[in-house]
């Protein structure tokens, strides 16, 4: 009898298994806490040098072999459906027997930093694999993000992801249809961009003659397309596009506009040459041949006045030296040059101001403008009274303005006229309140005073007396104004 009782202890104390305690923890957190200490305790094992040494398991046989990794693998894989209860009720079980985690996560697993079902890879394979650095399981993503990757958007969709600023693929609409239905969608979207993106796709992708005929009946998306070509410098395609449209006049000005790309004088005016036979307007091409007019007068203009210049034989060009050439300049700053340093030359000359005046068609106030700030500029007050001085048929001068006076009086005052001069013009103003403003402010105090005595008011002369120098003659002059008896003041 003891003999049997021996054997049974003998049998309990070498076995491999344990009985059953209310101490264990089987709780999910306690295996990730022991899953977490292997994995720890893995670095120290790959660090090992020492490969002679021979790893066993609690049983006895080599970890790493088939038939450990058979055990491992089946104690990990026991149904999880069996109860507590039924472990208690037979008293004592099996160590392999408790419920395992939910996760399904093994030993071997979790060496080879996998969230799969374990496999029935070894140990020493998991230690060879040196390329596997994440021993934590990788979390997927929520199926949400995974819905930004797509490729399966419908039109409408696309274009709305497009609109929030989204990367959108286009190459996925293959076929005519699919492309001008996403086409048609960008355009009633209402957005700018949209529809330039889908503009730039479809040019890519389809060929001239389809691109134009679709466009031919999508009004917005074609005007969208001329405004991107325009801005991208893309000549050729907007001149294949305007005469598919037969649009003539477009295709005139837009090749017209090519001219500002050419830089050398003979080359733009050749080209002008050759664009006054194309398809524009009336009113364009009369501005066109002025326009290569113009380019003859200033390249003859040039070529004269750079000798003049180079050899010193003018004196106006000694005395003011040009900062720049005439060359492509527009027509008033033409006529500015003239007025400048032609002003005197006769009618028939190239340079004449009038001649440009009267080749140009320039009207009467432009010119007068025109000249008389260049005149000012050279302080050739006798040139500007000129300009304003006019005779009728009785022989009487009379000064008329067509800019008005007070006009005159700024550009005067602009370029540092003498007073003198300013009060000249300042009494041709008509308007009382803008004469006396322009008067006190430029202080040509004859000006004022005679203006206050003509309206016969006492009081603002009487004021305006203390605004002018003590002793001046100005003082004397309003003195004999409030002391002259004969006039009749309204205060």
């Amino acid at each position: 009898m003891s003999r049997v009782r021996a054997d049974e202890e003998e049998y309990w104390h070498s076995s491999k298994f344990r009985a059953f305690t209310f101490d264990d923890e089987d709780d999910e957190l306690s295996q990730l806490k022991e899953s977490k200490q292997a994995v720890n305790s893995l670095r120290d094992i790959v660090d090992d040098d020492d490969d002679d040494l021979e790893r066993v398991s609690w049983s006895g046989e080599p970890v790493g072999s088939i038939s450990w990794s058979i055990k491992e693998t089946a104690s990990s894989s026991t149904s999880s459906l069996e109860g507590r209860d039924s472990i208690l009720q037979k008293g004592s079980s099996s160590y392999a027997a408790f419920p395992k985690q939910v996760s399904s996560y093994s030993l071997s697993s979790l060496f080879k930093g996998r969230n799969k079902l374990p496999s029935f890879q070894s140990l020493s394979d998991a230690l060879s694999d040196t390329g596997v650095k994440n021993y934590a399981p990788d979390l997927r993503r929520p199926k949400a993000e995974y819905k930004d990757y797509s490729n399966d958007w419908s039109p409408k969709d696309t274009v709305r992801r497009m609109q929030r600023g989204k990367v959108c693929s286009l190459e996925r609409f293959r076929s005519l249809q699919d492309k001008l239905v996403l086409l048609d969608e960008a355009v009633a979207g209402h957005d700018g961009n949209v529809i330039t993106a889908v503009l730039i796709f479809l040019k890519r992708t389809l060929r001239r003659e389809i691109l134009f005929r679709e466009l031919e009946v999508r009004q917005v998306a074609l005007c969208h397309l001329i405004h991107f070509l325009k801005e991208t410098g893309e000549q050729k395609l907007l001149l294949d596009l305007l005469r598919f449209l037969d649009r003539t006049e477009e295709v005139a000005l837009s090749q017209y506009r090519e001219l500002l790309n050419i830089q050398d004088v003979e080359k733009r005016r050749e080209f002008l040459k050759g664009c006054i036979g194309l398809p524009f307007s009336a009113e364009d091409t009369s501005h066109i041949q002025d326009h290569y007019t113009l380019l003859e007068r200033q390249i003859i203009i040039e070529t004269n006045d750079r000798h003049l210049e180079t050899s010193g034989q003018s004196e106006i060009f000694r005395k003011y030296p040009r900062k720049a050439s005439i060359l492509n300049m527009p027509l008033v700053t033409t006529l500015f040059y003239s007025c400048f340093y032609h002003y005197t030359e006769a009618e028939g000359t190239f340079s004449s101001p009038t001649n440009l005046k009267k080749t140009f068609k320039i009207p009467d106030k432009q010119y007068v403008l025109t000249a008389l700030a260049a005149r000012a500029k050279l302080r050739a007050w006798d040139d500007v009274d000129a300009l304003f001085t006019t005779k009728n048929w009785l022989g009487y001068t009379k000064k008329k303005a067509p800019i008005g006076f007070h006009r005159v009086v700024d550009i005067l005052q602009r370029n540092n006229a003498p007073v003198h001069v300013l009060q000249e013009y300042v009494r041709l103003v008509e308007d009382v309140e803008t004469r006396l403003s322009l008067a006190t402010k430029y202080k040509c105090h004859d000006v004022v005073i005679e203006t206050y005595k003509d309206l016969k008011d006492r009081i603002q002369l009487t004021a305006y007396k203390c605004k002018v120098e003590r002793g001046s003659a100005e003082e004397e002059k309003i003195n004999s104004i409030l002391n002259n008896m004969q006039i009749r003041w309204k205060n």
